[in-house]
């Protein structure tokens, strides 16, 4: 195994807030640290390489480059609506005028705050988008849900607000019949009605232009140290000598998905740097450890063996940011996904 596991297996317990197994043969050591390796991921299983076959949608790589870096560390808070953004491609054949979406990849208890349906433009005077209430071949029943008129010379994507109509199929999947589009063209004074047709090619070009449902939503899973459960920070070790002594500092730390084995499905970034905290709390703190008032008195306490059961404060992150994954499901799914409190980005005594 490369070094990122066994840095995972000495830093899980702490960044799960769960106890390890204990010790035995190496390879249930290894099972166990990549099990919970999937926990703080939120992956319940693995999905299936699919890079570089599958090409991400350009809406989705955007987003991402929008809130997060290339390291996917969160660029700012509130750029992203809910922590969950979820794509779906339409999964509706050849037929260029009905647009389905399986949205069966939502999880238990997520919350779906917004959804929105996006075709590519295309010159036409209006817009309508319906909801097929049947399912078939050619399904009669329908109900509109927004008209829209169009510039001739508009470019891009046309987005319609559809978070009423999905939020039904979310409480019942049974009426999840898809979309239609119609579109209405003057020529000559004269009106046509038409359903609209889009190319729905596999090729790398093509794809990107396909019709996109998106759904902004809240996992509503507490994650990381908003887990509520108890975290034993480890006793601070006694140095040796004074001389040995180096203060509480922050170290790297790589995350290599490329050395974990997930490179196949996770799109952006290719790995990050969580860091970890190491050093000393000796007294005296001085400014530059970020000690808690608390850490101060315990330090003081500790070396006036005041009482001899108490260390010393110890050396721990205490301010942390949020990393953004975009990465395939396992239904071949793009999903964007940000993860609190996984980056360390400034050390203190605690």
């Amino acid at each position: 195994p490369s070094g990122i596991v066994q840095l995972l297996l000495n830093n899980l317990p702490v960044a799960t807030g769960l106890p390890l197994a204990l010790p035995g043969p190496r390879d249930e050591v290894l099972a166990a640290a990549m099990q919970r390796l999937r926990e703080v991921f939120d992956i319940e299983e693995l999905p299936p390489d699919v890079l570089p076959r599958k090409k991400p949608p350009q809406f989705m790589v955007d987003l991402f480059n929008k809130v997060a870096d290339a390291n996917g560390i969160t660029r700012a808070p509130g750029l992203l609506e809910g922590d969950v953004v979820r794509s779906f491609e339409d999964r509706g054949g050849t037929r260029g005028y009905h647009f389905s979406f399986d949205i069966s990849a939502m999880e238990k208890g997520e919350q779906m705050l917004k959804a929105e349906f996006r075709v590519p433009s295309n010159h036409y005077d209006s817009v309508e988008v319906y909801e097929l209430l049947e399912g078939g071949n050619k399904p009669r029943k329908k109900h509109l849900i927004a008209s829209r008129l169009l510039s001739l010379y508009t470019e891009g994507w046309e987005v319609f607000n559809v978070t009423q109509t999905v939020s039904r199929w979310v409480g019942n999947s049974s009426s999840n019949h898809g979309f239609l589009i119609t579109t209405t063209h003057v020529f000559n004074n004269r009106i046509e009605h038409n359903l609209v047709k889009f190319a729905k090619s596999q090729g790398a070009l093509q794809e990107s232009r396909n019709a996109l449902l998106v759904l902004f939503t809240n996992s509503n899973k507490r994650r990381s140290s908003e887990s509520g459960l108890s975290r034993r920070p480890r006793a601070a070790a006694e140095p040796a000598a004074k001389s040995q002594v180096t203060a509480c500092h922050r170290r790297e730390l790589y995350v290599d998905f490329r050395a974990i084995g997930w490179s196949g499905w996770i799109i952006y970034p290719s790995g990050y740097n969580a860091f970890y905290c190491r050093g000393s709390c000796l007294f005296p703190l001085g400014e530059s450890l970020n000690a808690t008032n608390h850490a101060t008195v315990q330090s003081i306490v500790h070396t006036l063996k005041l009482s001899q059961d108490v260390s010393t404060p110890c050396c721990v992150p205490d301010e942390l940011k949020s990393l953004n994954l975009l990465y395939f499901d396992d239904k071949e799914n793009v999903v964007l996904k940000n993860y609190k409190d996984m980056v360390a980005t400034r050390c203190g005594c605690h």
